[in-house]
């Protein structure tokens, strides 16, 4: 007697990569929220690490840093009461791969996550994770009307390379309107020094 030797179940890249840790402490400025990892960040273990990505170059022209900071030092973000997070860190090649319900299983603990870090505001980049979390169909773009885990929400455009919607000076705008909320006029996001 032959038994048939089942094949292995398909792996992609994307499943065997491990989620992208987060860059959080209490009481920052802003959270930046993306929507899940890229492969490239996932597997480089950095936020926003693909080359068409254009969020540390958003950030810096935004006057959230006075430099602009590369991928592999994505932690100096902390310095300027900025943080990272993904609302599922399940790492994709695109966002459209994930479902709905994986945003609706991510939705509990990613807002007590939020509630538990207590940012002054979560900017969420892209309309897609708070869409799907909400329940609501249109979101519009910057400050939301109701916070989420106690900060105030906002949406930015994605800073994502695929996202040609947005020119980079259009991100700028939209980010800088953010900075500008979050710091009192006339100032610059503080620097904070390790003692």
């Amino acid at each position: 007697m032959h038994f048939m030797k089942r094949p292995a179940p398909s792996v992609t890249h994307s499943d065997s990569l491990q989620s992208l840790p987060d860059i959080l402490e209490p009481s920052l400025s802003v959270v930046f929220c993306g929507i899940n990892p890229g492969v490239l960040a996932a597997s480089t273990g950095h936020h926003f690490a693909g080359r068409g990505n254009r969020f540390w170059r958003a950030v810096h022209l935004a006057g959230f840093t006075p430099e602009q900071i590369s991928p592999e030092d994505d932690r100096t973000l902390l310095q300027y009461r900025c943080g990272l997070t993904t609302v599922v860190s399940r790492p994709t090649a695109q966002a459209d791969e994930l479902s709905q319900s994986e945003f609706k299983a991510a939705a509990v603990e990613f807002e007590r996550k939020i509630e538990r870090y207590a940012p002054q505001c979560v900017a969420f980049l892209g309309k897609m994770a708070l869409c799907a979390m909400s329940g609501k169909r249109d979101i519009d773009w910057g400050l939301q009307p109701t916070a989420f885990g106690g900060a105030r929400a906002w949406v930015l455009p994605n800073p994502s390379g695929l996202n040609r919607g947005f020119s980079l000076d259009a991100l700028v705008t939209a980010y800088r309107e953010l900075r500008l909320a979050v710091t009192p006029a006339g100032s610059a996001l503080g620097i904070r020094t390790v003692d």
